[in-house]
């Protein structure tokens, strides 16, 4: 009986012993599957992101080499690939907007020089028409000298114009800044253009304090501001025979607003009327020579000293140019 029960303790202990190898085994099997499991994923995962990059390299190439306007797309779970496209095509917008106003500004320049060079070679044929007559003896020859005088003028203040603006653009052009008093050279301006004002038969209304008004500004670049402005208006405002002149102020800035009440300009292309040549073809006042120039180096002016011109237009009702500049404390 005793040697029974040792051998049924024996079997008992086999049998344990045996279940718990199973039980390690079984174990051990389950972890390297679920390890196995992990190296997969892991695997596949940066599998998965090495192909999604390298297809964003390759959509990212054709978009660049054929300077398109398409975006990255990526179809992706992963995060950080999502912010990648993301500020990619930040990249993209901003390099496709460089691209865009290069061309922009290329085809004005050479609409531009395009422009000048007729504006430039019409006065001179004029010119050469006239030294011709007197050459041989025609007509009277102070009157035709008196023309030739004005169409060379004429060709010299486009050509210093154009330089002036060319200069201003590339910020070669320095302003020396100060205080200067506008009230009163807003009155020589006007009074510039007494004559022709008078001979045309204009209404002009001028309303300016008498008390000096101070701004930060240039008084050669403001005269010019406004001697571009009113030139302006009588080119082609003139149909209105109005012309009004009216300075005001708040707390930090002095408002110049040059009004006309004639053709004016479409609110769709008023923001153009600053651009390099732009021209109303139709402008009937031929005495005021205009060449799309006078707008746009009248607000770089006026920007460069810190201010701005603006428009706002009527037409046949009221046209407002509006020089702001900062006071001066």
């Amino acid at each position: 009986r005793s040697m029974w029960r040792r051998s049924g303790e024996s079997a008992i202990n086999w049998v344990r012993f045996m279940n718990e190898e199973i039980i390690i085994l079984i174990l051990l099997a389950v972890v390297a599957v679920l390890a196995g499991i992990i190296c997969y994923q892991q695997f596949a995962f940066r599998k998965g992101i090495k192909g999604q990059i390298l297809q964003i390299s390759r959509e990212l190439k054709d978009i660049v080499d054929s300077e398109s306007g398409e975006k990255i797309l990526a179809f992706t779970d992963s995060g950080a690939v999502q912010e990648l496209c993301a500020q990619i095509n930040r990249r993209l917008d901003s390099q496709q907007k460089m691209l865009a106003d290069y061309r922009r500004s290329e085809i004005s320049s050479k609409k531009m020089l395009s422009n000048i060079s007729h504006d430039i070679k019409t006065p001179l044929t004029v010119i050469l028409g006239y030294l011709e007559i007197i050459r041989l003896g025609g007509g009277e020859r102070e009157e035709l000298l008196d023309k030739v005088e004005a169409k060379a003028k004429a060709v010299s203040d486009l050509v210093e114009q154009f330089f002036t603006l060319a200069k201003l653009e590339a910020g070669d052009m320095e302003i020396a800044l100060s205080g200067t008093e506008l009230c009163e050279l807003c009155r020589e301006v006007v009074l510039d253009f007494y004559e022709i004002l008078t001979r045309e038969g204009y209404e002009v209304e001028v309303e300016i304090p008498e008390t000096p008004v101070y701004v930060t500004g240039n008084a050669d670049a403001v005269r010019r501001i406004l001697n571009n402005l009113i030139s302006n208006s009588l080119r082609y405002g003139c149909e209105g025979r109005y012309l009004g002149i009216f300075l005001r102020k708040d707390d930090g800035h002095v408002f110049v607003d040059v009004t006309d009440k004639g053709q004016g300009v479409e609110k769709d292309f008023a923001e153009h009327s600053f651009d390099r040549l732009f021209t109303m073809e139709d402008s009937r006042n031929r005495e005021i020579q205009g060449n799309g120039l006078g707008l746009t180096i009248a607000r770089s002016l006026a920007r460069q000293m810190g201010g701005d011109v603006t428009l706002v237009s009527r037409p046949w009702e009221r046209t407002s140019f509006t020089l702001a500049l900062r006071r001066f404390f």
